[in-house]
């Protein structure tokens, strides 16, 4: 484990490769799963205020879901997720190619909202759990995402690497500098501990 500031991390976020590769996976993080996405209590009362701006983008069974259960729900967990269709993916999901996408980031692509996605969504497959004095990230293992995990191991990248974007959003450049640092210093680590 790795503890940057408030944050505890996996090292598996450091040293597992991990690039999405949608073509191959076809968005699958957002049609299966026990419930829907994590959503942080802002981003509960964004989507209330954003969603006339994200519903030309979504399709009518996202829509409809979204009026029967509202933008987001409690899930028996008792944590604030968005709503799915009929158990399955994401209300917020839309399907182009065969693939599902986010209807929210078409939005923000389209630049009538500032709200790429929700954060969790961003982060995949890193999953934060929030204790009363840190988090906890966790790399998440799924079998759907086998071929970003070749893609990754392929190009070489790591998955903090591939995430640079959602962790900066989430905790600023500093700490992501604090975590590259760290990445280095337990890459050279493992070099002279093998060497």
């Amino acid at each position: 484990m790795l503890q940057i500031d408030k944050s505890i991390l996996s090292l598996d976020i450091l040293e597992k490769k991990f690039v999405c590769n949608v073509k191959k996976c076809l968005g699958t993080c957002c049609v299966h799963g026990d419930s829907g996405a994590p959503l942080e209590k802002k981003e509960v009362a964004l989507l209330k205020k954003i969603i006339p701006n994200i519903r030309p983008f979504m399709r009518s069974e996202g829509l409809e879901a979204i009026e029967k259960q509202g933008t987001s729900i409690i899930d028996c967990d008792g944590d604030d997720v968005t709503p799915l269709v009929n158990g399955n993916e994401c209300a917020y999901v839309i399907f182009e190619n065969g693939i599902a996408k986010c209807s929210i980031e078409k939005a923000y692509e389209n630049k009538v909202i500032g709200f790429i996605k929700p954060i969790s969504c961003h982060l995949y497959p890193i999953r934060i759990t929030k204790y009363s004095n840190f988090e906890a990230l966790n790399y998440h293992q799924w079998e759907v995402c086998k071929p970003a995990i070749s893609f990754g191991k392929k190009n070489g990248v790591p998955l903090y690497v591939f995430l640079k974007e959602p962790l900066v959003r989430k905790y600023g450049a500093k700490w992501y500098k604090k975590l590259m640092l760290a990445a280095i210093e337990l890459s050279n680590q493992t070099k002279n501990g093998n060497g």
